[in-house]
């Protein structure tokens, strides 16, 4: 098995890292890329749904990025310990007759001692909106500052 540093235990600078390789990934909208950060058994709660597995992360994520059309994520470390990291996130996109939607949320993680995530659980709520009030169009920069909640 490799290791997907950062690793367990977090301090606050590498668990921010973490964070990072993680928007990163969500915005490939690759769910093969996506799921090699979970273990082969990794468990999650994503709303309503429970997963478990690599296989259902990947069934997973390849209907909801056929759904949820240009997607752009935002996620910002919130607290984080030994092996857990909880994070607050927004991101936007639209639907097949192009009503623009917000969906803001928290995640709960938890790691093994190879950096892959072993249990995501994931609260999620839908706001609609405008294409005029987008405020996430594309790859994070160095300079944005942190999105607020509304």
């Amino acid at each position: 098995m490799s290791d997907r540093p950062p690793l367990p235990p977090f301090t606050a600078e590498t668990a921010a890292q973490k964070v990072q390789v993680a928007e990163d990934a969500w915005n490939s909208r690759d769910p093969q890329r996506v799921s090699l950060a979970y273990t082969e058994d990794s468990v999650w709660r994503n709303r309503d749904t429970f997963l478990t597995g690599r296989a259902e992360i990947v069934a997973f994520l390849t209907a909801k990025w056929e759904r949820e059309l240009d997607y752009a994520l935002r996620k910002t470390l919130w607290a984080s310990t030994d092996d857990r990291i909880a994070v607050r996130f927004q991101y936007e996109w639209h639907d097949a007759d192009g009503q623009w939607w917000r969906s803001y949320g928290n995640e709960n993680w938890e790691f093994d001692a190879h950096g892959l995530m072993r249990r995501r659980e994931a609260s999620i709520n839908d706001v609609p909106i405008t294409a005029a009030e987008r405020r996430i169009t594309g790859p994070r920069s160095d300079a944005e500052p942190e999105l607020p909640l509304r």
